[in-house]
């Protein structure tokens, strides 16, 4: 990719597609490295990542969002408890459900290594306006979406296929 700006809409619209791919991929690489880093396995860090964001879920929310088997997030709650970043529990109003409940924020090991990335981009973000965070805050929220819809079709059509 050159490093010209585009002359025309649609060239942006494809340089942004280009850069978020980019970005996607950056991120995954990180996310690796920073689970690695922990001692865990991707599946299960990409899972600690999930549970921070969405709060506590099933062990049937978490294996539909990440596309994993039933069998394979129980070992990986098993996993993950045994290293102290999660904890089970009974599901308050079904009991044949587990609710699994993150419990790593506050581990020290886990902010360590998070501290450096934060700080960068509190200092990236610095350098924007109230009104260009909002609409950068904005972008990224409804590309978050689309990609999360996009997955679902992938995994959906991916059931469909070994059914």
């Amino acid at each position: 990719m050159s490093s010209q700006q585009p002359d025309s809409t649609t060239e942006l619209e494809e340089q942004l597609v280009l850069l978020m791919r980019g970005l996607g991929t950056r991120s995954v690489l990180y996310q690796q490295n920073v689970g690695s880093s922990l001692g865990l396995h991707n599946n299960d860090f990409m899972s600690v990542d999930i549970l921070r964001e969405k709060g506590s879920l099933t062990a049937g929310e978490m294996a539909k969002i990440t596309g994993l088997t039933t069998g394979s997030i129980t070992a990986l709650i098993d996993r993950l408890e045994k290293v102290g970043y999660v904890r089970r529990e009974n599901d308050p109003h079904d009991r044949r459900k587990v609710i699994i409940v993150p419990e790593y924020e506050n581990k020290e090991e886990v902010s360590d290594t998070y501290q450096p990335l934060y700080e960068s981009m509190i200092k990236l973000a610095s350098s924007y306006t109230k009104e260009e965070l909002t609409l950068i805050t904005q972008f990224l929220s409804k590309a978050s979406a689309v990609i999360e819809e996009q997955t679902r079709h992938l995994s959906d059509s991916r059931s469909k296929t070994s059914s």
